[in-house]
């Protein structure tokens, strides 16, 4: 079991510095960890390889894995590191999931709030659903800002589309949204929320009628399935343990303990595959896909036109330079030419 240096508490100041730690580790035996000591007694040579080929099970062609994270973007540099590895990781999981070769599945950490404080203000800022599903503040104080329950219904609005998008056979179209949510929703730009949501699912052609009628009524006094399995799937079975603190990832049924970057996990994914099965993607050293031949990468676009600009770590949504004219716009829902002396320049 590989295994890396947290601490699940939220500490301001070891924040800063944990994300930094990278050292390795394993659990040994104690007989091979005698076996160590004494050849290092006698001065012999040591060399250990912490190899990721034999440490997730490997029993077939597809590799099912979880993702468990958050839509809330300001819990410090966890929620840093879990935007940035979204982003970073995409194309890789997309192309993964469109040839079937993994079964992805994002999942959201919810709380529940004790009957006999159902009725009190911190449940009400923080639960849906008469306090079943709860989410803390995002900056721990109920007067400023976002509430919990803002975050608990932008987490299901996630899972919603992730179930949407899975009955129309795409599931892969997740990442887009929660990337593209990331991108145009932050909580620091006060856009996070349902009106800029709906756009982004509007932009990526997600129907947002069904995810709609998926999410039901926050106020329901009523299980909602969806959380419900949600809250079921966070206790372990098996050699899966319970799943308590944000990110984790787990692999074939088997929590991931490593760096949260996109080079660590995919060794990790294509550790999961059968021998003389792994995807050409395992085999590569290089790997780039073009995000904007689908949906134009759900950026702006008019005619020939196009807003969506590929690059290596993935598509950007910029107005483009065309004949020496600049468009303005946000890249995702408009653009226009600059107009000067009341003429539009092209």
């Amino acid at each position: 079991m590989l295994v890396t240096m947290d601490s699940p508490e939220e500490d301001p100041v070891a924040s800063q510095f944990i994300q930094n730690i990278t050292i390795p580790s394993a659990l040994i035996t104690k007989d091979f960890g005698d076996s160590l000591k004494k050849a290092l007694s006698n001065k012999e040579m040591v060399s250990i390889k912490i190899d990721w080929r034999e440490s997730l099970p490997h029993p077939d062609k597809r590799v099912e894995y979880e993702f468990w994270t958050n839509s809330n973007d300001e819990c410090g540099p966890k929620c840093e590191a879990q935007v940035e590895f979204v982003r970073n990781y995409k194309g890789v999981a997309q192309i993964l999931e469109q040839g079937g070769y993994t079964q992805f599945t994002p999942h959201y950490i919810t709380w529940y709030c004790p009957q006999a404080f159902i009725e009190s203000k911190q449940c009400k800022s923080q639960c849906i659903n008469n306090g079943r599903y709860c989410a803390p503040d995002p900056e721990q104080d109920f007067s400023v800002g976002y509430d919990g329950k803002e975050v608990v219904i932008e987490n299901l609005r996630q899972l919603c589309v992730f179930k949407v998008t899975s009955d129309s056979g795409k599931p892969w179209k997740w990442w887009d949204f929660v990337t593209d949510f990331q991108i145009r929703c932050p909580m620091k730009e006060k856009k996070y929320g349902p009106e800029c949501a709906e756009e982004v699912i509007k932009s990526l052609s997600i129907d947002v009628g069904a995810v709609q009628k998926c999410m039901g009524d926050p106020n329901a006094d009523e299980d909602h399935p969806i959380l419900k399995h949600e809250q079921d799937a966070q206790v372990g079975e098996g050699d899966r343990g319970d799943v308590t603190i944000l990110p984790t990832l787990i692999i074939n049924n088997r929590q991931y303990r490593g760096k949260l970057d996109k080079s660590a996990v995919m060794k990790a994914i294509c550790s999961g595959f059968e021998e003389t099965s792994d995807p050409p993607v395992c085999l590569s050293d290089t790997l780039q896909t073009n995000e904007c031949l689908q949906n134009n990468g759900g950026c702006w676009s008019s005619g020939e036109l196009t807003a969506c600009q590929d690059t290596f770590r993935g598509r950007v949504c910029q107005c483009p330079l065309v004949k020496g004219v600049q468009f303005d716009g946000d890249g995702y829902t408009h653009c226009e030419g600059r107009k000067q002396s009341g003429k539009l320049e092209f």
